[in-house]
């Protein structure tokens, strides 16, 4: 998948309108992530995504931080400059988006270091 489809793919599933939105959401989404994830999963995860999102994704610390989906959510509010359902909204989106973007393998890699609560996040992306 490249840049262009991702990012309206996101745009779409959260239901946001304008680019600067769906990039700040997936920018958001993403770092956050790789807060979450092993830094050696974020990196794997940066090589299957288009180039642009590489960033957000390659200054991952080796050991994931422990943290709530609500934590998650705040975190990506924060930095999207959204309010929290918007955020909500756009993470499920960027999720469901990276799941058709990866190898089933990578996406079954990502969700092994997840907690079972973060289902939330992950079993309300749709497609």
């Amino acid at each position: 998948m490249d840049f262009e489809q991702f990012v309206n793919l996101v745009a779409n599933r959260a239901d946001v309108a304008g680019w600067d939105r769906a990039q700040a959401l997936i920018n958001g989404t993403l770092r956050t992530l790789a807060e979450r994830i092993s830094g050696g999963e974020a990196r794997d995860l940066a090589a299957q995504l288009p180039e642009e999102f590489k960033p957000s994704l390659s200054d991952a610390e080796e050991t994931a931080e422990t943290f709530t989906v609500d934590e998650f959510v705040r975190r990506v509010a924060e930095r999207a400059g959204v309010g929290d359902d918007t955020a909500l909204k756009g993470a499920r989106a960027v999720m469901a988006t990276v799941r058709d973007a990866v190898t089933s393998g990578e996406w079954d890699d990502i969700i092994a270091q997840l907690p079972k609560h973060y289902s939330e996040l992950i079993e309300s992306s749709t497609s």
